[in-house]
C-alpha cells in the first residue's frame, strides 16, 4: 500500500489516471443514488404517513392496497437489481460498465432496443473529470480525498435538486460536518472561519427567505438551499460567500429569465436552486480567491 501511493505522489500521471477510473465507478453508483435516494425518501415518508393516520385501522381503498402491497418490497441502493425502464431485462455487470457499456450498446438496451439516457455516461464522465480537477489542483493528500466526497456529494445534490426540487438532509448535513472537520486543522480555511462560513452562509439565505416571504407572502426558496450554502461556508470560510451567492444568483438570473422568453416558463413556477449553488460553490472552492480579486480591481 505505501508502495501504491509512493508511485501516486511520484507519477501524477498515474494517479489521476487512478481518479479517473475509479471515479468512473463512483459516478455509476451515483446514478443509482439520484435515481433511487428520492424512491427511498417517499417510500419512507408514506409509511411514516401510513401509520401516523393509523390507516390499517381503517377500511383500505383499493388505492391504498396497490401501494402497501407496491412497498412491501423496500427499495434501497443495492436492491432491487436494476432493469430496463421498458422491458424489465436484468441488466447484467457487463452491460453495467461506466461509458463503455453505454457506448457500445449504441445507447440502446440489449433486448428491447429502446433508448438508455445519455445522462446515465454523462454523470460518470462528468464526476470523473471534476473529480480528476480536484486531484491535479490538492495532489495525493487527504484533502484531496475529502474534497471528492464533497464534489461526489454535490452532483447527486444537484441532479436529485433538478429532479425532484430537493435537496436531501442525508446528504447535505454530513458534508457540512465534514467541511467543519477537514478544517479543525486549517486544512483549507482556519477552523474559526469555517464555523462562522457555516452559520453566516446558513442565516444569510435564511434572512433572504423570511424578508421575501413577510413581503411576498410566499416562500422563495426551500430550506434546502441554507443548508447548502452553510456546506460550502464551512468548506471555504465566510470570506468567499459573497462571491457565491453573487455567482449562483447571476447564472440563476439569467437561466430563469431565459426560460421565461423562450421556453413559456411561468414566473410562479419554482425553478431549483440548488445546482446554481452547487456549481458556483465548487468553482469558488478551487479559483474563489482569484475570482474575488479579479473583482474588487475591477470595481476598483
Amino acid at each position: 500500500m505505501t508502495d501504491f501511493i509512493s508511485l501516486m505522489s511520484n507519477n501524477q500521471t498515474f494517479f489521476l489516471g487512478v481518479v479517473f477510473i475509479f471515479s468512473l465507478m463512483i459516478g455509476s453508483f451515483l446514478n443509482v443514488v439520484i435515481f433511487r435516494f428520492p424512491q427511498m425518501l417517499e417510500q419512507g415518508w408514506k409509511r411514516e404517513c401510513r401509520e401516523f393516520l393509523a390507516d390499517e385501522l381503517a377500511t383500505p381503498t383499493k388505492k391504498q392496497e396497490q401501494e402497501k402491497n407496491q412497498e412491501q418490497e423496500v427499495i434501497s441502493l443495492s436492491k432491487p437489481s436494476s432493469t430496463c425502464p421498458s422491458c424489465q431485462h436484468k441488466i447484467r455487470f457487463y452491460e453495467n460498465i461506466p461509458v463503455i457499456s453505454w457506448l457500445l450498446l449504441l445507447g440502446k438496451c440489449s433486448q428491447c432496443k429502446n433508448k438508455i439516457s445519455i445522462r446515465y455516461p454523462l454523470v460518470e464522465l462528468s464526476t470523473a473529470i471534476l473529480s480528476v480537477v480536484i486531484a491535479a489542483n490538492y495532489g495525493v493528500t487527504f484533502t484531496t480525498l475529502f474534497l471528492l466526497v464533497l464534489t461526489w456529494g454535490l452532483v447527486c445534490l444537484t441532479l436529485i435538486d433538478l429532479d425532484h426540487m430537493l435537496l436531501p438532509d442525508q446528504i447535505t448535513l454530513p458534508l457540512l460536518w465534514l467541511g467543519l472537520l477537514v478544517n479543525l486543522n486549517g486544512a483549507i480555511v482556519p477552523l474559526n472561519d469555517a464555523v462562522i462560513g457555516a452559520v453566516a452562509g446558513y442565516m444569510s439565505l435564511y434572512s433572504v427567505f423570511w424578508l421575501f416571504k413577510l413581503i411576498t407572502g410566499k416562500e422563495g426558496m426551500g430550506h434546502g438551499d441554507f443548508k447548502l450554502v452553510a456546506v460550502f461556508g464551512a468548506w471555504i470560510g465566510w470570506q468567499l460567500l459573497p462571491l457565491l451567492i453573487l455567482m449562483a444568483s447571476a447564472v440563476g438570473a439569467t437561466i430563469g429569465i431565459s426560460l421565461m422568453v423562450f421556453k413559456n416558463h411561468q414566473r410562479e413556477q419554482a425553478i431549483p436552486f440548488g445546482p446554481y449553488l452547487a456549481i458556483a460553490g465548487w468553482i469558488t472552492l478551487l479559483w474563489g480567491e482569484g475570482i474575488w480579486a479579479w473583482y474588487l480591481s475591477y470595481l476598483n
